[in-house]
Parts: C-alpha cells; structure tokens; sequence
C-alpha cells in the first residue's frame, strides 16, 4: 500500500500560486497541506481564510488544514467555510481537545491533532478514539525546510500502537523534513501520510518528485 502524499502549499511560489495549485491537480498528490500560522503560537505568519479560499477555488485535491495558532475553537467555523476538508489543530493549544474535536466534526470535516516534537503521544490516549489523523511534527513548527528530527521514528511506532490498542482508524501524518531518504523508514515505522515543501517544491520537477514518493512501498 503506498503512502497518502500531502505536499505543503508553504513551500510553493506564492506569485504563482494558483499554477502550483493545478500543477498539484494533475499529480498524484491526495491532500493540499496548508500551514495556518500566527506569529504567536509560532514565530511565523503564513496563510489565513482568505488564500485558503483562493486555493480552494483552484483545487481538486481535498484541503488539508493545520492550524498553527492560539484560539483555534474562533476560527473552525470560518476555516471549514473555506474549503478545508481536513482540520488539524495543535493539543498544545487546545485547553478543551475532545470539545474541539467534536466541533470540527459537527462542521463536516475530519478532525486532526497535531503535536509538538516534545509532546509525549500518550496525551492522545483518552481521544484517540475521536481523532481522524494525528500530525505528528518533525520539525519544530513554524519554517520550512528544517532537518528532520531522528526520534520520529520511535514516536511513530509508540502512537501506532496506542492507535492499535484502541481498535482506532487514525491516520498518522509526519510533517517537516521529509524527503525521499526517509520516507520509507517512515512508512515502515507506521506512518500513512507524508507532508512534503521543500523536498516537493524546490525540486526541479515536483510532479515526478511526488510520484517517487508515491511508489514508496512497505516492504
């Protein structure tokens, strides 16, 4: 079974933004990935409502949203109008996860957890059950084109048996760092979802790039 691919729109020309959104259509890609930031709860600004609903208007791909920023629960609403079909938000930031989680529900779409490269997977324990993907980062969240994080593996393996454990049907999603190197060690570890910016982007042929990816193979 191959890997869901989700490239990051982070990593795209932002001048040219609606031809890497159709560049995106016609690949093999299965999610748009869009970093939602603040400058607060990370120390950078990105995209808000309104180019979520441009790339909406150009995509085909199903919108996968993360929400890097503080009062998640104001924006929900507002971000599922604008297209995403996916909304992660960070544990780090919820006060409330499993009310969080349920609203993101109640509003049609599916409902993610991200977490930090310090937060330990255990604290999804008791809303494994209700979380649709978990995000796992690779990075420390906020810029692209960081080093991945070696401990990644050992917490991919520690949430796919917390997953197992419960009988759940979450996702495991790795964002920052990506890249074909490790990419198979990251499936073979668990994960079902790769992000990938830069490794897509700053390629010079991103469509062949996300096939490569794509044709990753558990052996």
């Amino acid at each position: 079974m191959s890997p869901l691919i989700a490239p990051s729109i982070l990593a795209a020309d932002f001048a040219n933004l609606q031809k890497e959104v159709e560049m995106l259509n016609s690949s093999q890609a299965d999610f748009i990935h869009i970093d939602i930031m603040d400058g607060v709860f990370v120390p950078n600004i990105s995209f808000g409502i309104p180019v979520t609903q441009a790339i909406k208007r150009h995509a085909k791909k199903p919108l996968d949203v993360h929400l890097m920023i503080v009062e998640p629960d104001r924006y929900l609403e507002a971000f599922r109008d604008s297209g995403a079909d996916i909304i992660s938000v960070h544990h780090e930031a919820c006060p409330h996860l499993h009310r969080t989680l349920q609203v993101i529900k109640s509003l049609g779409a599916k409902a993610g957890v991200a977490i930090n490269p310090h937060t330990n997977v255990e604290l999804l324990r008791d809303v494994i059950q209700d979380i649709d993907m978990v995000c796992l980062m690779s990075v420390n969240p906020g810029f692209g084109g960081q080093k991945f994080i070696e401990n990644t593996y050992g917490k991919i393996s520690r949430l796919k048996d917390l997953i197992l454990a419960y009988g759940a049907s979450t996702k495991i999603e790795i964002d920052g760092g990506v890249n074909i190197q490790n990419a198979s060690k990251l499936i073979a570890a668990g994960a079902d979802v790769l992000v990938a910016g830069s490794f897509v982007f700053n390629s010079p042929n991103p469509i062949n790039t996300i096939n490569e990816l794509k044709s990753i193979r558990l052996i």
